[in-house]
């Protein structure tokens, strides 16, 4: 076979690959085209879906902010360990992130509870752990802290330590050598994995629903809305969902690829 004709048939053969997984990747999309009957946004309890947005913007983002002092140090950390003291800090880590998110809110809302010592002395505080703003956050923060330190640990990891080396040859401390060097050239991939915990964060329903199901965020007002009115009272709250949790890391992606690709 001539080399011209056997090109053009790995070029055909790869396109038509990437046209079947292109196909596969957004088929269930054509679900928000499937006639369901005329939309309700509300599915019969007025104000639902707005406060169910606010809950979700206002405390997801509280979460983040929490994810991002506490993950970006251990991410550093891991990135910076090697043998066993490594695996010791990366285990829990990993460990949070395997949980099935049922058997997790379970266990939040045992070790939390009033019938555990930390829920007797914030419940003693005022701060109820369980259905509450608190409950909200903390697991919110739990399901997606480890992604975001795996993520973010792969940033650093990628970076050459002699940057770090250099300024402090310049006179820089550990601190400020972190702060001028090392977050501005992993700034990307952190991005990424903000991105990353952002949607794990957003989107839990399994753990959420046990801990805190009021107040109710986006996943379980969806649920409510489906039991309540069926796919009629699911779509418009579904439709901004998808618009409120992708494009965050469709924009981090896409900022990571134009780095990545060589200059002309």
């Amino acid at each position: 076979m001539k080399p011209k004709i056997r090109s053009g048939l790995r070029r055909l053969t790869w396109g038509a690959a990437g046209a079947a997984a292109l196909a596969f990747f957004l088929y269930p999309f054509l679900g928000l085209l499937t006639p369901v009957g005329r939309w309700q946004w509300d599915a019969g309890v007025p104000g639902s879906a707005a406060a169910a947005v606010r809950v979700s913007l206002e405390l997801t983002g509280l979460a983040m902010l929490f994810v991002i002092a506490a993950g970006t140090p251990l991410a550093w950390q891991l990135a910076r360990e090697r043998g066993w003291r490594r695996w010791l800090w990366e285990a829990p880590v990993l460990l949070s992130m395997l949980l099935p998110p049922l058997a997790l809110g379970l266990l939040l809302a045992l070790s939390l509870g009033p019938s555990s010592g930390l829920g007797r002395i914030l419940l003693h505080l005022g701060l109820e752990t369980s259905n509450s703003r608190l409950a909200f956050v903390l697991t919110q923060i739990y399901v997606s802290l480890g992604y975001y330190v795996i993520a973010a640990r792969a940033a650093f990891a990628g970076l050459d330590p002699e940057w770090e080396t250099t300024a402090a040859l310049l006179g820089q401390n550990r601190w400020q050598s972190f702060r001028r060097v090392t977050l501005p050239l992993a700034r990307l991939g952190l991005a990424a994995a903000l991105s990353l915990a952002w949607v794990r964060a957003l989107g839990e329903f399994g753990a959420i629903v046990i801990t805190a199901y009021y107040p109710s965020g986006m996943p379980v007002q969806l649920w409510v809305n489906l039991q309540d009115s069926g796919l009629p009272g699911v779509m418009p709250l579904l439709v901004l969902f998808l618009l409120i949790a992708l494009p965050l890391p469709w924009a981090a992606q896409i900022l990571a690829a134009r780095r990545a690709a060589p200059r002309s």
